[in-house]
């Protein structure tokens, strides 16, 4: 009788272990959550729905894109490193997220190398110093020259962390008095400063090149080391007059930490394949991103130097964290 309980007992672990093994093997059987910690129509945006569409048809699942707004992208950040490490949520993560915020909160309710495990990079792309068509500026250095010339007058917007960053840094550099106006989001920074309600700010490519092209926004200077291929015609921020401003935008897949890596392998493989393919690139390069892909390991050691590159800047231009 013994024998028997025992040999029913062994056989249920078995059909347990075998019930599990093909339910991860059959991993995705349901949608999947991309939670993007920025809003609709920001760069962040742009790439997680191009991808999201991509990963999608390749996996035969829904990839349903969660813009949780809030926080220098924190907010969206602290959700995703809370979710359960089953495969079902993937997380874009930014500059912000994983690399300012951490000398700009005291507190986070993630850390942005250990609650997640890296995926692959997914782009990179310039950002551009736009000014209102209505500032007595036509380039950086006039631009510069008025704000030393008119303390306090010259008003910068920024709806992340990094947009913020990237806002001190320019009133570090310009060594004038500039004021700086938080928004919701970068796109609300943005609509401020083709309205006037604030004269200029740092965005990414994606919801500026349309209003850079319709005249709304007039565009200084790129922040990247070289000129970019996004718009060509601009000047480096060195090469406009202001050496030592380089920074530059980027976004990558990440899921929570402890998901299984069969997954984590399974969506970098499918990354590298969408991220050569022409219409991806195509759409991205007319938002100004550049479609990459990464190894997980090559992700992890770009997002170590990344957190140091801005946590240096951060120090430098005295920002006091919140």
């Amino acid at each position: 009788m013994r024998r028997t309980c025992l040999s029913l007992a062994a056989f249920a672990a078995a059909a347990v272990l075998c019930a599990t093994a093909q339910a991860q093997g059959a991993w995705p059987d349901r949608p999947l959550r991309l939670v993007v910690p920025f809003a609709a129509g920001s760069g962040a945006d742009i790439v997680a729905r191009a991808y999201g569409d991509k990963l999608a048809a390749a996996l035969g699942q829904a990839v349903v894109v969660d813009n949780r707004v809030g926080a220098g992208g924190a907010i969206g950040a602290g959700l995703a490193a809370q979710a359960a490490p089953d495969g079902y949520t993937l997380f874009l993560g930014t500059q912000s997220t994983q690399a300012s915020n951490v000398a700009m909160y005291k507190k986070l309710p993630y850390d942005p190398l250990k609650s997640f495990d890296a995926v692959s990079l997914l782009g990179t792309f310039p950002l551009i110093l736009v000014v209102n068509p209505g500032v007595p500026a036509g380039n950086l250095r006039e631009l510069v020259a008025w704000a030393r010339a008119n303390p306090g007058k010259l008003t910068f917007g920024y709806g992340t962390g990094s947009a913020q960053v990237n806002a001190e840094l320019f009133k570090t550099l310009a060594q004038a008095d500039v004021l700086l106006v938080p928004y919701k989001s970068n796109p609300l920074a943005l609509l401020a400063v083709t309205t006037n309600e604030v004269n200029a700010m740092v965005i990414d490519p994606g919801p500026s090149l349309g209003l850079i092209a319709a005249g709304k926004v007039r565009a200084l200077a790129v922040t990247t080391a070289k000129r970019s291929a996004v718009a060509p015609q601009l000047p480096t921020m060195a090469e406009a007059g202001m050496p030592g401003y380089e920074l530059y935008g980027w976004s990558a897949a990440l899921v929570p930490a402890g998901t299984p890596n069969a997954v984590t392998v399974r969506l970098q493989t499918e990354i590298a394949r969408i991220a050569v393919q022409p219409d991806i690139k195509q759409k991205l390069d007319q938002a100004g991103i550049e479609a990459r892909s990464s190894t997980a390991a090559e992700l992890q050691k770009f997002m170590e130097a990344e957190l140091v590159k801005w946590s240096t800047h951060i120090r430098n231009a005295g920002m006091v964290p919140e």
